[in-house]
C-alpha cells in the first residue's frame, strides 16, 4: 500500500529518483520563508495606516531607496563568502533587525512609537523580497533547466502553505500575545529557514545526478537536442561550485543587467509585470469602494472570499499542472500566457468596468501569477551564470520590482488627475500588455539559445 502510494505521488508531481529530499526541504524552506513574512505582513500594514494614510506613497518611495541602499550591501556579502556563508549571513542579520524591532516597540511610545512603525513598514517591505529573492537564487542554484519547469511548481506550493499558515498564526496568536511578540515568532522561523537552507545546499550532489536522466529523456520542449554534461564532469562541478567564492563587484548586479539583452529583458518583463498589477489593484479599488462605498465589512469578506478562491486555484495548479505545463508548452509560451490573459482582461475591463469583472479578473490573473508566471520567470535564472543568479536576480527582484511599483502607481495617478476613467485607464494597459507578451516569447528562445551556449562551453 505505502508503495503504491508514493508511485501515485511521484507520478502526480513528476518526481525523478533522488530528486525528494531536495524537492521537501526547498518546498519546506520557502513555507518557512512567506510564513515568517506573513506573521509580520499585518504587523506592518497597521503600522502603516497608524503612520497616516496620507503618507503611505511616501513609504513606498522610502522602500525603493531601502532597497538601493540594501542592494550593494548584500552583493559585497556575495563577492566576499562562500553561497553557505553569505545566505547564513543575510539571514541572521535580517534576524537581529527583527530583535531590534521588537525592543524598540517595548520601549517607545506616542510620536517615537509610530516614526518606528514607518521604519518597520519601510523594513519589512524590503525584507519580504530580499529573503525570498535569496531563496530563488539559491534554488536556481542547485536545480538545472529541466528540473525547475517540472519541479518548481510544486516548490512553490511551500510558499503558498506558508503565506496561509503565516496569516493564521498571527490571526490567532496577536491577541494572546500582542503583535510585538509575534516579531520573535518570525524570527524563529527565520532561523529554522537558514539551517533548512544549508541542508538543502547538501543535497546538491544527487539532486544533479538525477538530472542527467531527467534530461536525456527528451520530454522537454526546451531542452531536446542539447548536449548534457557526463556524471563525472557533473560531480566535478558541484564540487567546485560548493567551495566557490563568487567574487566580483559591489555593483555587478546592475552592470550586468544593463549590458546582457537576456537579463535586460527579464528586468523589464519584471518591470510591466509590476506596473499592470498596480493598475489593476487600483482599478480594482475604486471599483470596489463604488460599489460598497462606506461597507468595510462587506469590502473585507469581499476581499478574503477572493483570496481563498485564489489561493485554492493556486494550489491544485503548482501541485498538478504546472510543471507540465512548463514542460509541454516550454518556458516562452508559459511566461506569455499572463500578458495574454492581461490583454483580454484590461479589454473586458474597458467595455464593462464593473465588480463581477474586475474580481474575475483579478482571481485568474493572480493565480496565474502564481502558479505559471512565477515558476516560469524563476526558470529564466536556470541558464545564467552564478554571479547573475545571486547578483543581477536579486537587482531586478527588489530593485526593479520597486520601480515598477513606483511607476504604475505615479502615472495611474497622473492620468487619473487629468479626468481620465477607468475605460481609459484600462485601454492604456493594452499596448503595454502586449508588448509584455512579445517579450516573453522572445526570453523563451533566449533561455534556450542561452542554455544551448552554457552546455557548449562547458
Amino acid at each position: 500500500m505505502k508503495s503504491t502510494w508514493h508511485a501515485l505521488v511521484n507520478r502526480s508531481i513528476n518526481i525523478r529518483q533522488g530528486e525528494g529530499p531536495s524537492l521537501f526541504l526547498s518546498a519546506l524552506y520557502y513555507f518557512l520563508l512567506l510564513c515568517a513574512y506573513y506573521i509580520i505582513r499585518p504587523i506592518r500594514d497597521d503600522m502603516g495606516a497608524a503612520g497616516g494614510v496620507e503618507n503611505l506613497a511616501w513609504l513606498f518611495t522610502g522602500t525603493l531607496i531601502g532597497m538601493m541602499l540594501l542592494h550593494p550591501v548584500y552583493t559585497a556579502m556575495v563577492a566576499r563568502f562562500t553561497r553557505r556563508q553569505f545566505i547564513a549571513l543575510v539571514y541572521r542579520f535580517f534576524i537581529a533587525q527583527l530583535i531590534i524591532f521588537y525592543l524598540a516597540f517595548q520601549a517607545l511610545d506616542g510620536i517615537s512609537e509610530v516614526w518606528a512603525g514607518r521604519v518597520f513598514f519601510i523594513w519589512a517591505s524590503v525584507f519580504n523580497l530580499f529573503v525570498v529573492s535569496v531563496f530563488w537564487s539559491l534554488v536556481n542554484d542547485l536545480f538545472r533547466p529541466s528540473q525547475s519547469k517540472r519541479l518548481f511548481g510544486v516548490i512553490a506550493v511551500g510558499g503558498t502553505a506558508g503565506a496561509l499558515m503565516g496569516s493564521t498564526i498571527t490571526s490567532i496568536l496577536s491577541s494572546a500575545l500582542g503583535p510585538v511578540t509575534l516579531l520573535l515568532v518570525s524570527a524563529a522561523l527565520l532561523e529554522i529557514a537558514a539551517r533548512v537552507s544549508r541542508y538543502l545546499s547538501d543535497n546538491e550532489q544527487s539532486l544533479a545526478m538525477a538530472a542527467i536522466d531527467d534530461e536525456a529523456t527528451g520530454q522537454d520542449k526546451d531542452m531536446r537536442d542539447i548536449e548534457r554534461p557526463d556524471a563525472a564532469t557533473l560531480t566535478q562541478q558541484v564540487s567546485d561550485k560548493q567551495k566557490e567564492i563568487i567574487g566580483g563587484g559591489v555593483w555587478e548586479g546592475l552592470t550586468h543587467v544593463m549590458r546582457s539583452p537576456y537579463l535586460l529583458g527579464i528586468a523589464l518583463l519584471m518591470l510591466m509585470f509590476t506596473i499592470v498589477s498596480t493598475y489593476l489593484y487600483f482599478a480594482q479599488i475604486a471599483i470596489v469602494n463604488e460599489a460598497f462605498g462606506d461597507d468595510r465589512v462587506a469590502r473585507t469578506q469581499l476581499f478574503a472570499n477572493r483570496d481563498v478562491i485564489v489561493n485554492s486555484i493556486t494550489l491544485v495548479v503548482q501541485m498538478f499542472l504546472t510543471g507540465r505545463i512548463l514542460r509541454w508548452l516550454g518556458i516562452g509560451v508559459s511566461l506569455a500566457l499572463l500578458p495574454l490573459v492581461s490583454f483580454v482582461g484590461f479589454g473586458m475591463l474597458a467595455v464593462a468596468p464593473v465588480l463581477l469583472v474586475v474580481i474575475a479578473f483579478d482571481v485568474i490573473r493572480r493565480a496565474g501569477n502564481f502558479a505559471i508566471q512565477r515558476p516560469a520567470r524563476e526558470s529564466l535564472y536556470t541558464v545564467v551564470s552564478r554571479t547573475d543568479k545571486y547578483k543581477a536576480k536579486n537587482f531586478n527582484d527588489t530593485f526593479v520590482y520597486r520601480v515598477g511599483d513606483q511607476v504604475g502607481a505615479w502615472s495611474y495617478t497622473a492620468m487619473a488627475w487629468f479626468g481620465m476613467g477607468l475605460t481609459g485607464l484600462a485601454l492604456t494597459m493594452l499596448p503595454v500588455s502586449l508588448l509584455w507578451f512579445f517579450l516573453a516569447l522572445w526570453l523563451g528562445r533566449k533561455y534556450k539559445d542561452t542554455y544551448q551556449e552554457q552546455t557548449e562551453s562547458r
